[in-house]
């Protein structure tokens, strides 16, 4: 959890001037795990969520629910009007305790603690009297799951047990030394921070390992003794005692994964480090992101889910009609049996299971034909003639299924590559109204008004060309048949999923070099991402043509080139 308990103490430390002495004016519940308590215009949230609970001010606008849920009636009723007296941390544990000076309905002044134990999956929110009982929680612990730590109303709050460990911040240089020469000689540096010493993040431990030999994995062995380690670790307990906090994020590829109160130089050039004014500006955009991020792939994986139902739908349907079609393609034998028991009827007697003859379509060879004892000779020849047209007929209606049924499948698993190549929330949006239209999904709820459409993918090639990529099938068929100049080149993946590519030429003839970059675009944003040598095909926009009444996305070409390209990430600009 990246709010390890020194970045909680820096956050404690920048908000506790900010908050004493602010009159609570509304206590707001947006969520399951959230509350707000609105101060003079600022808004301070608290966050018990399992994968997410903190402390900060928040500027992110939340929907508040047209009923409050009884939680935040009951803070409504204790804290309205109430006085912040003070904000304080338990050395090194990650637990707040909000110290507020209320009064109740008859005007007599009490002091309520709310406490938020900001400690993963067990995270909570409690509301204490001035006797220090539990007047409620956002999630009451009774002795089902927990018999050593109830908190339940009517009791006395009993604090989280100690870890068992030493704080780091009570550490001496002769206690270091002690432990340092019982440990393990295999072990890391950082599993032996952890092992000793409560208060460190992973994240955290893994950084003195590095500011001390320069490598995360390095092993007490590999150390010329502890002083260096030691050394390491003294000056960033001097950065704690003395509060020189840094907010610090980390971005990969422009998303935030981890942030922390001190520089960190870990990862080197595998990640971005950006250093922010304030813990609450850090975590609103480190929070916002990846719930941003969360939210777009539970989206993803709902579309993906329902594309992918239909699909293997499709291809049971398909598989039927294949084994149906097959069957049908034997239908001249249910002609020759209806034949050979009509030239017979003077031999065959009523109630008969079975006919023996010679087919004289076969140089008179011995054949058995099955018969329905309970009907007539005739009756049984006129049975297989019957089903003789019946498989004609299917073989026409079959055929015309079978390559519904097969452009459906080929569809679909188009939508599929859109899924993958996903992005934004925008992009789900759009690839959901289109599985809609396609009658793949069904519409929910009353037709709202549409947000407008994302934009395609833009990139320049190096000659200075403008190339345009579709999102979704739907953006492809826009950009192919609508927006693109005749004159301009569509790219391709040959007979693979994949967006539409347009290199907008106007007419000009861009260079091979250009022509390349294109068509490593058309890989790249494919179902032929992680291949080699991927075949492209590009043509002029206005030899590809659009069939009547085809799926989104499915377009018709003509006199192509092919080039062979190895997929890349992105770079022409």
């Amino acid at each position: 959890m990246p709010l390890d308990a020194i970045c909680l103490q820096a956050v404690v430390n920048e908000l506790r001037p900010q908050l004493t002495g602010l009159r609570i004016d509304k206590v707001q519940q947006p969520a399951r795990d959230q509350i707000i308590l609105v101060l003079r215009g600022k808004r301070l949230l608290l966050n018990a969520g399992a994968g997410a609970p903190r402390i900060q001010f928040t500027e992110i606008p939340r929907d508040n629910p047209a009923e409050p849920p009884m939680f935040c009636m009951l803070l409504r009723k204790h804290l309205s009007g109430a006085k912040i007296a003070d904000l304080t941390q338990p050395p090194l544990e990650r637990l707040i305790r909000l110290e507020l000076d209320a009064s109740d309905e008859l005007g007599r002044t009490g002091r309520r603690t709310l406490i938020l134990e900001a400690m993963g999956r067990r995270s909570n929110l409690i509301l204490l009297d001035s006797e220090g009982r539990v007047i409620d929680c956002l999630r009451r612990v009774d002795t089902d799951l927990s018999a050593s730590r109830p908190v339940l109303p009517g009791l006395f709050y009993e604090p989280p047990a100690a870890a068992g460990r030493l704080p780091i911040t009570a550490e001496t240089e002769e206690g270091f030394y002690e432990k340092f020469s019982a440990a393990p000689v295999e072990h890391t540096l950082d599993r032996f921070l952890l092992d000793h010493y409560f208060g460190l993040s992973p994240l955290m431990a893994r950084e003195l390992a590095f500011l001390t030999a320069g490598d995360v994995d390095k092993r007490l062995f590999e150390l010329n003794g502890p002083c260096l380690l030691w050394k390491t670790l003294e000056e960033f307990l001097g950065r704690i005692q003395e509060s020189r906090f840094t907010p610090t994020c980390l971005l990969r590829e422009g998303k935030p994964f981890e942030f922390a109160c001190v520089p960190v130089k870990q990862y080197g050039t595998a990640a971005e480090c950006v250093e922010f004014e304030t813990f609450s500006g850090l975590m609103d955009f480190f929070y916002e992101a990846r719930e941003r991020q969360e939210r777009t792939r539970q989206r993803g994986a709902d579309l993906l889910r329902a594309a992918s139902t239909a699909r293997d739908r499709l291809r049971r349907k398909l598989s039927a009609q294949e084994k149906e079609y097959a069957e049908t393609q034997n239908r001249d034998r249910l002609r020759i049996c209806g034949d050979l028991i009509t030239a017979n009827l003077y031999r065959m007697e009523r109630g008969a299971a079975r006919l023996e003859c010679e087919n004289y379509y076969a140089d008179n060879a011995p054949i058995t034909i099955p018969l329905d004892p309970l009907l007539t000779p005739q009756q049984n020849a006129a049975k297989y003639y019957k089903r003789y047209t019946k498989a004609k007929t299917a073989e026409k209606y079959l055929r015309l299924q079978m390559e519904q049924a097969a452009q459906d499948l080929s569809y679909i698993e188009s939508v599929l590559a859109e899924i993958a190549q996903a992005e934004m929330e925008q992009d789900f949006t759009d690839i959901r109204t289109e599985l809609q239209e396609s009658g793949f999904l069904r519409k929910q709820g009353k037709k709202k008004l549409q947000k407008r459409a994302s934009n395609p993918w833009e990139y320049w090639t190096s000659g200075g060309f403008r190339v345009l990529v579709g999102r979704n099938n739907r953006q492809n068929d826009q950009l192919t048949t609508k927006s693109a100049d005749r004159r301009d080149l569509w790219f391709h993946t040959q007979k693979i999923h994949g967006s539409h590519v347009i290199l907008c030429t106007g007419g000009a003839v861009p260079p091979d070099q250009d022509l390349m970059e294109a068509a490593k675009l058309a890989a790249w944003y494919s179902q032929a991402r992680e291949s080699a040598n991927v075949p492209v095909d590009y043509t002029e926009v206005r030899n590809v043509k659009k069939p009547s009444g085809a799926r989104p996305g499915m377009v018709i070409y003509s006199t192509c080139r092919t080039l062979f390209v190895t997929p890349e990430k992105p770079s022409v600009s």
